[in-house]
């Protein structure tokens, strides 16, 4: 199986960044795998920040609620940014966590998780916040308990838990 990394925190809180910077200088073969809706209202200046900020030889896959199927199907260092994305693109946040762990033990490559930690947030006041809120922490949990490595970012700092 290959070496996953989970690199999780709040917005803006540096976590893509620093995931980012795990991928070790001179990777031949590295996929971003966006997983944002690119036609979301306002996500426009989020999207370009991140795509100047990657090397010129990383490709880029919008895969969408596919992520499972895409990570199993590639080769090469996948950087998968956000498995928040990824869930809220699901009608009522109803995210399986089983395909996507199926995934990662099938990929014979490195992978690195980006992911927005909600456990710190109070309870939200809508019932699609509440779901997107609980399916955040079963895909978290999840992916948490098969990775080598999980890292929380906080203000840019960086925990190893």
């Amino acid at each position: 199986m290959a070496l996953i990394t989970l690199v999780l925190g709040g917005v803006a809180s540096g976590k893509s960044a620093y995931a980012e910077s795990l991928v070790p200088a001179g990777e031949a073969v590295v996929t971003y795998y966006a997983t944002l809706d690119p036609s979301s209202e306002g996500v426009a200046a989020r999207i370009s920040l991140h795509r100047r900020r990657r090397p010129a030889h990383w490709s880029t896959a919008e895969c969408g609620i596919d992520l499972p199927r895409v990570l199993e199907a590639s080769s090469g260092l996948a950087l998968v940014d956000s498995l928040g994305a990824w869930v809220a693109r699901f009608p009522d946040c109803a995210a399986e966590e089983g395909p996507l762990l199926e995934a990662l033990s099938r990929r014979a490559d490195q992978v690195i998780l980006v992911s927005e930690e909600v456990g710190m947030s109070p309870l939200p006041a809508t019932e699609i916040g509440v779901a997107f809120q609980d399916a955040m922490g079963r895909v978290n949990q999840a992916v948490a308990a098969v990775a080598d490595h999980v890292f929380l970012v906080v203000a840019g700092r960086v925990l190893q838990l």
